[in-house]
């Protein structure tokens, strides 16, 4: 691993027509590719909700992300606990068999 890996990199973004300047330690298509997926969630929920004010729309936007993440991690749970049984399943029949 080279030194410079961790190196934060300055990446230009628009999310919701306002440029940002972030600093990313990850690649900068990444990091741009995010902030394009926010902005679009950002612009549909403004064309559902006419009239709704900048904040407004932000703060719906992170609602909506906080739930998928809440979602993805009891996805994570439920196949972790799977994978336990799984493996749990696949030592007893090692055993047996030996």
């Amino acid at each position: 691993m080279d030194a410079g890996s961790n190196e934060k990199k300055l990446v230009r973004v628009t999310i919701f027509q306002q440029p940002y300047t972030l600093r990313s330690s990850g690649e900068s298509g990444d990091t741009e590719a995010l902030a394009h997926a926010v902005d679009d969630l950002m612009n549909q929920i403004a064309t559902r909700s006419a009239g709704a004010d900048p904040t407004r729309v932000a703060v719906l936007a992170c609602l909506h992300l906080a739930d998928k993440v809440r979602q993805r991690e009891q996805e994570y749970k439920l196949l972790r606990t799977r994978l336990e049984e799984l493996d749990e399943r696949l030592s007893e029949t090692m055993q047996i068999d030996d």
